[in-house]
């Protein structure tokens, strides 16, 4: 008897710029840090460090386009080949796809720093007068640099410049629940996932701890615990309190992990990593209508890895 999915895989979004939009594709290769051209480039400031939409919200508004084909597999860029990106008030701006020749030394988010490929100065200077403060568009370097995941968390697993983890899942139900108890509903792109699915129940992807999306193993290993970017409007780069003051009512780590020492965090999604990268001779995409089987379980949110 042919097992039942657990879900469907309903949309795929990339981020190639952290903190700025992120593309819709009907499909995206696999990498050991998540999808192709996921969080690849990174704003910073004057000391290299990390511009997230937490301190520069004009981020939300940065719209990001790269090449259809970028997704295909096995696609190389050629010298034509570029990122176009769009803001209010501000001309289009082209990056090619290309290695840029600058490095930017000192270069920080979070808890990594190293070195990354510098853009050069017209994407300084595109940055620098669209935030109205000194910015650098960097590029992570593959070649020389690499940026572990937590090890308590998935030990031997490693991102570009994410946050913390290579993918985020989200469920249609969750954000269907959760759009129940606000006055104003959110859409999801306030979440930003990497892989959005439907059909499942509200708050199922909390427990699915190992599963597989076109033959390839995927675990949840950490809840995801929400910053203040869900409260930005995406569409005009404005803070409120929602959804985070609703979230709190029953996402919390004190409603969920009662048993824990609250911290005062908000659970929206689960964070995963893909556990295999034998590719020879196999399709290293996942695309869109993919079925997710669901093959082991967290007992409940308080056993599960937050």
């Amino acid at each position: 008897m042919e097992e039942a999915a657990a879900a469907r895989v309903k949309s795929i979004y990339v981020y190639p710029i952290k903190s700025c939009r992120g593309i819709s594709v009907p499909q995206a290769p696999l990498t050991p840090t998540g999808f192709r051209w996921d969080r690849q480039w990174l704003v910073v400031n004057s000391n290299g460090r990390a511009y997230t939409q937490r301190v520069a919200p004009k981020l939300a508004l940065v719209d990001v386009e790269l090449p259809t084909d970028a997704f295909a597999e096995g696609w190389k860029p050629t010298n034509n080949s570029f990122m176009v990106l769009k803001a209010p008030e501000m001309a289009e701006l082209k990056i090619s796809l290309s290695k840029p020749n600058g490095t930017a030394d000192g270069v920080s988010v979070w808890e990594w720093s190293g070195s990354a490929l510098d853009e050069g100065a017209e994407a300084s200077k595109w940055f620098s007068d669209y935030l109205g403060k000194a910015s650098r568009l960097v590029r992570f370097n593959e070649e020389s640099q690499s940026r572990m995941v937590d090890p308590n968390y998935a030990p031997g697993h490693k991102v570009m410049f994410s946050d913390g983890y290579p993918f985020l899942l989200l469920s249609q139900g969750s954000v269907d629940a959760l759009n129940k108890l606000l006055k104003q509903p959110v859409p999801v792109n306030r979440f930003r996932p990497n892989i959005f699915v439907d059909g499942c129940d509200p708050y199922s992807e909390d427990l699915w701890k190992e599963m597989t999306i076109n033959k390839f193993e995927f675990h949840g290993v950490k809840l995801c615990s929400r910053c203040k970017v869900p409260t930005i409007n995406q569409d005009n780069g404005t803070a409120g309190p929602e959804p985070t003051e609703t979230l709190m009512t029953y996402r919390s780590d004190k409603v969920l992990r009662p048993a824990q020492k609250s911290q005062g965090k908000v659970y929206f999604g689960q964070n995963l990593v893909c556990k295999e990268f034998n590719t020879e001779g196999k399709r290293m995409s996942i695309k869109v209508g993919d079925p997710v089987y669901v093959h082991k379980l967290f007992s409940s949110c308080a056993d599960a890895a937050a």
